[in-house]
């Protein structure tokens, strides 16, 4: 059962393909040029490299967010075409989850932490029990300093990953013993993390509607917020 993932949450480019239990192959790349430059090259090279054919993919995976909203929609729209020209099961997956499941790490908590802009962070918090991974906290945008302040409280090890970590590296690593930063291979996005989550999700009878999945945004973009100030909108 090949699965197909994609992350394009942020300036990470990063596809896999999965078979429940199993990384088949997985290309991450981060440069400058955009996700509308790499993706298709990079899908069709890692099918091409792992020997599998798109009629024998069985689902598409994709990180829907939080995190940069070009990338998302990017990300998004690729997989949507693929799972429907393809009839198979497209599945969302949450970008902060993956995140934190690239770290499978029994008695500490497991933050991953995504760049908001303006000195704010997309984060929430899991923690593993019994080889199963589950959400402490919910996503949220917060103040870096407010959640650097929650993360000491915790009164436990802490391991701290994604994009706004490697942006903060240095306090974090002034923050305190109990406020791990992750190592660099699982720091950033990994569809590797984005397939096998997919794949328990598709496991447990969830999948999503080519139709109507969005991203999840947790808030509003700059251009919205301008708009509404230029035509007097409150929110």
């Amino acid at each position: 059962m090949p699965v197909l993932a994609l992350d394009t949450a942020t300036l990470v480019s990063s596809v896999a393909i999965v078979t429940p239990g199993a990384l088949v192959a997985e290309l991450t790349i981060q440069t400058k040029l955009t996700h509308s430059e790499l993706l298709m090259p990079h899908i069709s090279q890692l099918l091409a490299a792992a020997r599998v054919r798109k009629s024998e993919l069985r689902a598409v995976a994709v990180s829907i967010g939080p995190g940069s909203f070009t990338g998302l929609r990017i990300g998004l729209a690729s997989a949507k075409a693929l799972a429907y020209a393809l009839n198979i099961p497209l599945v969302g997956v949450s970008t902060l989850a993956a995140l934190a499941y690239n770290c499978p790490l029994p008695q500490v908590y497991l933050a991953p932490v995504l760049d908001a802009q303006k000195g704010n962070v997309y984060t929430s918090l899991y923690c593993w029990q019994q080889g199963k991974m589950s959400e402490y906290r919910p996503a949220a945008v917060k103040p870096f300093t407010e959640l650097l302040g929650q993360l000491r409280a915790l009164g436990a090890p802490a391991v701290v990953m994604g994009e706004a970590a490697v942006m903060h590296q240095e306090q974090l690593k002034q923050a305190g013993p109990d406020i791990i930063l992750a190592p660099p291979h699982l720091i950033m996005p990994r569809a590797a993390s984005v397939g096998l989550l997919g794949c328990k999700m598709l496991n447990d009878g969830i999948s999503h509607d080519v139709m109507t999945l969005e991203p999840l945004y947790i808030r509003r973009s700059e251009a919205e917020d301008l708009w509404d100030r230029r035509h007097g909108v409150c929110g």
